[in-house]
């Protein structure tokens, strides 16, 4: 595959996941597109490692190959805390207003 391929499959999947943040109402379909979005990022910056020229780089040895994937590994950590933080949420939020829908839920005071 291209570069231009897997960069323009990571922008599909970016684009799903930012509709259905937009459109979608129900807090765990949120999260999930949110997590599509990632899979986006972290796709193109496999891709961007994977396909970089070794003329482009300063060093001498192929360690920057892989600077892609160690960024791809730490976005996989943070991703894990935020659905980690973010369903914990969810649960303390539906236990109080009985729903999942953003729409529904207007007011967090109590």
């Amino acid at each position: 595959m291209s570069l231009n391929s897997v960069l323009l499959l990571g922008a599909i999947l970016f684009a799903i996941g930012l509709y259905g943040v937009m459109v979608k109402r129900n807090v765990i379909t949120i999260l999930m597109c949110l997590e599509l979005m990632f899979s986006g990022v972290i796709l193109s910056a496999v891709a961007f490692s994977r396909y970089i020229p070794i003329e482009l780089s300063s060093e001498s040895n192929t360690s920057f190959i892989l600077d892609g994937q160690i960024f791809a590994l730490f976005i996989m950590a943070v991703v894990a805390a935020e659905t980690t933080v973010g369903v914990a949420l969810i649960i303390c939020v539906y236990r109080e207003s009985k729903t999942l829908f953003s729409s529904d839920i207007s007011n967090l005071q109590n």
